[in-house]
């Protein structure tokens, strides 16, 4: 019986090393994150969830674009917005997610909906291009990948 009690504690152990920790933002510090991380790269923020079929759909175009975005100069962040955070790590886990993924927690969406665009009616998937210096682009709905990569182009490839 020890035994058997001392393995399922170890298989819990190992399989908590193995999940993935997804931090937990409030908007202001998912502010302070924009502005750092678009300081010197085209910065894509994907608004999802896992009950979000759309959004489902397009991750895998964003972990793409990741996987190019030392040459297309882009990070990718992900801003999970569903209501159970640990609902977003399991998923992370099991489709083993490479993008950064943070996960907002915040009730009132309609105290920051406004601040990442005024044209978001709140509606997921969203997609938020932030460019070196603060120029923005905002997107609501399902991209395909090619429509992905060519919003990042044509936004990269603007004047400012």
């Amino acid at each position: 019986m020890r035994q058997s009690l001392a393995i399922l504690i170890l298989l819990f152990s190992f399989h908590m090393l193995l999940a993935q920790d997804i931090p937990t933002y409030k908007f202001t510090d998912l502010e302070r994150k924009i502005s750092k991380e678009s300081a010197e790269k085209t910065l894509v923020l994907n608004f999802w969830a896992t009950w979000c079929a759309p959004c489902i759909k397009e991750l895998p175009y964003f972990e793409s674009l990741h996987q190019e975005g030392e040459d297309l100069d882009v990070k990718v962040l992900l801003v999970s917005l569903d209501m159970a955070k640990d609902k977003a790590e399991k998923f992370v886990e099991k489709k083993q997610l490479q993008s950064e993924v943070v996960y907002l927690d915040e009730v009132d969406f309609n105290a920051w909906i406004n601040k990442i665009s005024p044209d978001w009616s709140g509606a997921i998937p969203a997609t938020l291009f932030v460019k070196p210096g603060g120029k923005q682009m905002f997107y609501e709905g399902q991209f395909t990948k090619e429509e992905l990569y060519d919003k990042v182009k044509s936004f990269s490839y603007q004047n400012d």
